[in-house]
């Protein structure tokens, strides 16, 4: 669409030209359509080198994924502080401030010498991970699910991995994380826009052809020596496409998340190992472990503390349900909450 509007700005522009300045005569190289490389090829390089440009390490990591947002993935101002909870104002000095920094660093928009990519492919990972977080699971919106920004997180992996200096494991690992989660997207939400989890989703909803795609790359990312935590991940996101609730299944996610946090610790992901922990050994050992957590902020952790005590101390499980509630900011967590509330009394 862009090339066809070129040619004809340039077709018109020569007739106004010719009719306004009739004595000048173009010569045949002077009326030439110009011609513009709109490959794909040539856009997906472009993309792959502005990627790197706005994941620059210098700039803030909130301010890198509004860059990807308003350039890469061209959203406008009034979507992307929807997608952030807030105004068009606070978007708006971030990209100033963003655009800023990439002055002040005289940052070009060239793909890193080979020798350089791995560093600075960590960064653009990590916006990409970021982004598609905040689309999957958005804490502070209404809305619980952002699928647009999910899939431009996914588009945007993909050029990683066509192109054969940035095709490499942790980027395949992470492109099954992605896919594996989003072959759920259909079953995780019920038809009035509520959360439903894990053990309640209706697995013929899931995507097969997602959860291919990632049997696929998460192959694919098996080469090579290094461990990412988007490896990790992705394995745990990979035993989740298995429904049954066997004990194979919820010992490897166990030791997954072991691995994990011992590569890179952090309270949520020790959260969710609790859970792991429950289903694989005992809820007693789960039960200590998430006291340990210091978590009382996150209704996430009274959540789980409910869950675990339901079948031990209703009282306690209210307790902490009642607290989840309080602390919940989504309409679909409240809700979600709220039944479990009912379905304990």
């Amino acid at each position: 669409m862009a090339k066809n509007k070129t040619k004809n700005y340039l077709k018109h522009d020569t007739i106004l030209r010719d009719k306004i300045l009739p004595q000048i005569k173009y010569n045949a190289a002077q009326s030439e359509e110009a011609e513009i490389d709109l490959s794909d090829e040539n856009i997906h390089d472009s993309q792959l080198k502005m990627m790197f440009a706005v994941c620059h390490p210098s700039i803030a990591a909130e301010a890198q994924i509004a860059l990807a947002l308003r350039i890469l993935c061209g959203f406008g101002i009034d979507e992307i502080a929807s997608a952030f909870l807030t105004n068009k104002v606070t978007i708006h000095k971030r990209l100033v401030r963003a655009k800023e920094k990439l002055r002040e660093e005289n940052i070009s928009l060239e793909l890193p010498p080979p020798d350089e990519i791995n560093n600075r492919l960590d960064a653009v990972l990590r916006t990409l991970y970021l982004l598609y977080n905040e689309g999957y699971y958005t804490s502070q919106n209404k809305n619980v699910l952002h699928k647009e920004l999910c899939y431009e997180a996914m588009r945007l992996s993909f050029l990683l991995i066509e192109n054969p200096h940035t095709n490499l494991p942790q980027v395949n690992a992470l492109f099954a994380l992605m896919s594996f989660h989003a072959s759920l997207f259909d079953a995780r939400l019920d038809e009035n826009g509520g959360l439903v989890l894990y053990d309640e989703q209706d697995e013929t909803l899931w995507d097969k052809e997602l959860i291919q795609q990632g049997n696929y790359f998460l192959q694919q990312s098996s080469q090579g020596n290094q461990l990412s935590r988007y490896h990790l991940e992705a394995g745990i996101a990979y035993w989740h496409t298995h429904k049954e609730d066997t004990r194979e299944k919820w010992e490897n996610i166990l030791q997954l998340y072991n691995q994990l946090l011992m590569l890179e610790y952090s309270p949520i992901i020790a959260l969710n190992r609790t859970y792991a922990l429950s289903k694989a050994n005992s809820i007693d050992e789960a039960i200590e472990e998430a006291g340990k957590l210091q978590l009382a902020y996150s209704h996430l952790y009274h959540t789980l503390l409910g869950e675990l005590y339901k079948g031990r101390d209703k009282q306690k499980a209210l307790l902490h349900f009642l607290k989840a509630l309080e602390l919940a900011k989504t309409s679909a967590d409240k809700q979600l909450i709220q039944r479990k509330i009912n379905a304990l009394a």
